[in-house]
């Protein structure tokens, strides 16, 4: 019990008194992540939902979440990479009233476009080789609730033509089939593409941009609401210290610096430079020297000699020392000190491997 557990029971003991241990267990947890939550609330007001930011391009774009909730006509979620787009299409499907139905993201830019029209709209045993058995399309998986579409734009010129007629007809044909099934499902849609651009270039069908674009919401851009970064970092840090166990803050120079910083991967760049600078930091406040390269503009790479002349330290011998001092702070995890590093865990293991051919 010193070590988190709730209670425990002595044999022998009857099923009457495992279940009313397991419910008191269960109003605990509940409790517990409900004061959690509650706290988390009233301390940071941070924004919508689980959307974190109180500039005023911010607040306009709470009040469209709320409206386009409550209607179910497709929606197109604009903003480039890394402003959150799935977050609002969450936010947008779980304040609304068929949050308790399925929301089912589909990223058009990853999966092979071969695949795309299958995952879809499914298929039925046979249709293809390799189709040993039916399987249901992710647009008929999600009645009654939402389809997100990422990366819309990158959907190929052939299967925005099906889309369409999903849309419009709300029926869907599996690949293979020849019946038809009716669907009740609300598409959101996203892209970092200038679609209008692509309309008039041919590579996206101009009638497809008018159904998805009946409503439409743009995310501001990092560096458009420099305000919320301090916000933004307080809930990234604080996320981090529930996850790690060790509190941190930011050095006035190191928040001058994030305040100054252009952020081209947006809120996605930001949560990775503080995961990497946790990883690399061993105190309670991260310094200005720990940031990123990029954002601290390469600045205290040399180490001044007793000639005063600069000790230039190469980049492998810095890259070097960043993987083994955050493998050790993570107690040796390689995969998630890969994760936060952002390398892949062969890159990682092979880095290893010569730095031990060096020793």
């Amino acid at each position: 019990m010193k070590n988190g557990a709730y209670d425990y029971v002595t044999k022998p003991f009857t099923m009457d008194e495992l279940k009313l241990l397991l419910e008191r267990v269960a109003v605990h947890l509940r409790l517990k992540t409900e004061n959690r939550m509650l706290r988390e609330k009233i301390k940071s007001k941070l924004g919508f939902g689980s959307i974190v930011g109180r500039a005023p391009e911010m607040e306009k774009l709470y009040r469209m979440i709320a409206k386009a909730a409550l209607s179910n006509h497709p929606v197109l979620i604009l903003g480039e990479s890394g402003t959150g787009k799935e977050m609002v299409a969450r936010s947008i499907h779980f304040s609304g009233p068929f949050r308790d139905k399925p929301f089912i993201p589909v990223d058009c830019g990853s999966l092979v476009p071969t695949l795309i029209e299958s995952e879809l709209f499914g298929y039925v045993k046979g249709a293809f080789t390799g189709a040993a058995q039916a399987k249901e399309g992710l647009l008929a998986m999600a009645e009654g609730g939402t389809v997100f579409l990422d990366e819309i734009g990158e959907l190929p010129v052939d299967l925005q033509a099906k889309l369409l007629r999903a849309i419009q007809e709300k029926e869907i044909r599996a690949v293979g089939s020849t019946r038809r099934t009716t669907i009740n499902v609300r598409i959101l849609a996203a892209t970092n593409r200038d679609l209008e651009t692509a309309v008039a270039q041919g590579t996206f069908r101009r009638d497809l941009y008018f159904r998805l674009n009946v409503l439409n919401l743009r995310i501001p851009a990092l560096r458009e609401r420099r305000q919320d970064i301090p916000v933004l970092a307080a809930y990234f840090l604080e996320r981090m210290e529930r996850d790690f166990g060790q509190e941190r803050t930011l050095s006035d120079d190191a928040m001058k610096a994030l305040l100054a910083y252009d952020w081209p991967g947006n809120v996605r760049e930001l949560e990775n430079c503080l995961q990497r600078a946790c990883a690399m930091n061993s105190g309670p406040e991260i310094q200005l020297l720990e940031l990123p390269s990029a954002i601290h503009g390469g600045n205290g790479h040399a180490t001044v000699e007793g000639d005063g002349l600069a000790k230039i330290i190469p980049i492998s011998e810095m890259e070097r020392k960043t993987i083994l001092n955050t493998i050790t702070q993570l107690n040796g995890d390689k995969l998630l000190a890969a994760r936060l590093l952002g390398i892949g865990k062969t890159t990682l293991y092979r880095k290893l491997k010569e730095y031990d051919s060096q020793a």
